[in-house]
């Protein structure tokens, strides 16, 4: 068996988890070491981590964190049941919407980035 987790990082521990919480409705359930929350909405967990701006992802890469927005070939996408609601209390929480796609043949998406630069998509879920 096997169960996933996303760990996003990010210049603030409380900033992290007050966006995610107020944007998603993630609970914090564990701060096992400082710089480090775990935050859970229904069987979905996250780690949220700060990490400071301009430090090393690694060690012996040149590349460092930066917290304006970029661009990753990895994101989340979160599975919404309303997606102007779950729009509107994202970007309430801070978050930015970058494009919306709208068509009657297929679920409604929302592309957007947190206040840290990490993008994310809001999919509405397909009415039966």
């Amino acid at each position: 068996m096997i169960s996933v987790s996303v760990s996003i990082d990010v210049p603030s521990l409380a900033d992290g988890v007050r966006f995610y919480s107020e944007a998603f409705g993630f609970v914090k359930v564990a701060e096992p070491i400082p710089g480090l929350a775990v935050l859970q909405a229904g069987d979905f967990e996250i780690c949220i981590l700060e990490k400071t701006a301009g430090s090393s992802p690694a060690p012996n890469v040149e590349d460092k964190r930066r917290y304006e927005r970029h661009w990753t070939p990895v994101h989340m996408d979160l599975h919404v049941d309303d997606l102007k609601a779950s729009l509107a209390q994202a970007l309430a929480a801070g978050a930015k919407q970058e494009q919306l796609f709208q068509n009657p043949k297929h679920p409604s998406v929302a592309f957007c980035s947190d206040p840290f630069g990490h993008g994310f998509c809001l999919i509405e879920r397909r009415r039966k």
